[in-house]
């Protein structure tokens, strides 16, 4: 009986990794390098912010990301991400 068992739980084991995965962002959007993309389409996981990960697809925001995140939070709001897309002012 515990033959039957244990093969029943290798046989479950792949199962799980696909459910584990069900829901789940598959990563950044991909951007050409050096193009800026949107805030909703860089917002991966819909959370109203772009985490350094989410950035990572587009090469010059995540120059700018220190700057840019203005409060510091490690994310980048709208009004945050608008203003690293603005230039400097003198």
């Amino acid at each position: 009986m515990n033959h039957k068992l244990l093969a029943a739980v290798i046989a479950v084991i792949p199962l799980a990794g696909v459910a584990a995965e069900t829901g789940k962002p598959k990563g950044p959007p991909a951007t050409p390098a050096g193009q800026s993309g949107s805030f909703d389409a860089l917002d991966a996981n819909k959370d109203g912010r772009i985490s350094m990960p989410e950035a990572a697809a587009d090469p010059k925001l995540v120059e700018n990301f220190s700057t840019a995140d203005k409060n510091g939070d490690g994310y980048l709001d709208n009004a945050e991400f608008d203003g690293a897309a603005e230039p400097p002012q003198r």
